[in-house]
């Protein structure tokens, strides 16, 4: 019996594999996945707050193209990001539940307007809707004189908690989260 049993395994494991390798696999994102999270201390486990986002190129294009002035952008591309708060905190001055949330925003010449909405698994901004939007907070925006090819996302360590850092270009957007 422990014959047949052995024999049984060894013949699944062959067709589980002879199927397995014979997947094809997609090449590599344009616009890969990215993760930042608060505390950024990769040996604190516990976080406070964590976002997931894609990160556009700009390859030879404005921001503006990609990120146009007063329009709903997804923040970033593919899916709309998401970040989660592990606990309650303040989002640039609104009370926000622990959760996650699609992060939205629309920039601004001298302003953006950043968004959190309840509504997950967007691709885009195709079917924003503002009903669902769970805090609304604008803040000025920056510059710096490096540019940044990559979309990019950041924390950085306040007084009282952290600011949500949005790069792109010579922009630069900080939302400060109190926690």
């Amino acid at each position: 019996m422990k014959n047949v049993f052995t024999l049984a395994t060894l013949i699944f494991t062959l067709v589980l594999t002879s199927t397995v390798s014979a997947q094809e696999f997609s090449g590599i994102d344009k616009s890969p996945m990215d993760m930042a999270a608060y505390p950024t201390d990769y040996k604190v486990s516990e976080k406070a707050v964590r976002i997931i986002y894609g990160r556009p190129q700009l390859k030879g294009r404005s921001m503006e193209e990609l990120a146009p002035t007063g329009k709903v952008w997804r923040t970033g591309a593919n899916e709309a990001p998401e970040i989660t708060f592990y606990k309650d905190v303040t989002f640039g001055g609104k009370a926000v539940k622990a959760g996650t949330y699609a992060l939205f925003t629309i920039p601004g010449e001298d302003e953006w307007t950043v968004i959190l909405n309840e509504n997950l698994n967007q691709w885009g901004s195709y079917f924003y809707d503002e009903a669902a939007d769970v805090a609304r907070v604008t803040v000025p925006n920056g510059s710096d004189a490096a540019s940044l090819e990559e979309f990019s996302i950041a924390f950085k360590e306040a007084n009282d908690g952290a600011h949500l850092v949005m790069g792109w270009d010579k922009t630069r957007v900080a939302v400060p989260i109190t926690m």
